[in-house]
């Protein structure tokens, strides 16, 4: 690796100009995950929606409309936000068996 100052003038500034970008369309790398859960046939609608109150602390009737997209869609996205809380949400959720995801990008 070369670390002459001419180089690392320049990997600063890609890096300045990278984060002027994403502010500007609105994405942050810390935002870029996201928690997703997908439907089965082993719990109740009620089951689902007080573990989806409690891992993203949603009044009930947001996790009712995650309750009934996954039901007819298979699949919702409950969470978006920096990997750390995604690995949280996540893991909230499958305290009782939910099968989730968490996906970049």
């Amino acid at each position: 690796m070369n670390t002459s100052p001419a180089n690392r003038g320049t990997a600063s500034l890609s890096i300045t100009v990278t984060k002027e970008s994403e502010q500007r369309s609105g994405t942050d790398l810390h935002d870029a995950c996201r928690v997703v859960l997908f439907n089965d046939d082993e719990h109740s609608f009620d089951e689902v929606i007080e573990q989806i109150i409690k891992a993203i602390r949603c009044p009930r009737q947001k996790a009712e409309k995650h309750t009934w997209e996954v039901h007819t869609r298979g699949r919702t996205i409950v969470y978006a936000g920096p990997i750390f809380q995604c690995l949280k949400v996540s893991s909230i959720l499958e305290e009782i068996a939910l099968k989730t995801e968490i996906q970049t990008g």
